[in-house]
């Protein structure tokens, strides 16, 4: 299975923002960079089962404007094991619940999601706001896998 870890895009200052943080939106740069990552994904002819996301704002804002791009609203889910605190437990059972996919998208938060790769992978790295990584996972019932590509949001913005 090919999974792909997205990290939300840039949101508004968390010292800025006086609600609570789960609510906390993506800023219209934000949005816009985010946008311009699925028309990127788009042109490459990026395609997915399913688009989960954490309930969290600002990841569902990404996921919506991602999905939105890549006409896959109708596969687009709010998962609330991506929300904080998401783990190699977490992910074990999306990767199980989900497993007749070939491709799968998840859209959350760090460090969560470069903890978890580096769980999968043995790779150190870390997800920069509105990244997007790929691991290939071979087995779903014990989880680990393989960094094919990490892409910078730079790359994925050249649309």
């Amino acid at each position: 299975m090919q999974v792909y870890f997205m990290r939300h895009g840039v949101a508004e200052r968390r010292s800025e923002w006086t609600r609570d943080d789960d609510e906390r939106p993506l800023t219209a740069a934000g949005r816009d960079a985010v946008r311009s990552a699925g028309a990127t994904l788009m042109k490459l002819g990026f395609t997915a089962g399913a688009v989960l996301t954490s309930p969290v704002a600002r990841a569902r804002q990404t996921a919506e404007i991602v999905a939105g791009e890549l006409d896959l609203q109708q596969v687009l889910r709010d998962e609330p094991r991506l929300g904080h605190g998401f783990g190699p437990q977490a992910l074990a059972a999306i990767l199980a619940d989900n497993r007749t996919l070939d491709r799968l998208v998840l859209v959350g938060h760090e460090p969560d999601f470069s903890m978890v790769i580096e769980g999968l992978t043995g790779a150190r790295l870390v997800m920069k706001k509105g990244g997007l990584a790929r691991v290939d996972v071979d087995d779903v019932d014990a989880p680990s896998g393989e960094l094919v590509w990490l892409l910078p949001p730079k790359v994925l913005n050249l649309s």
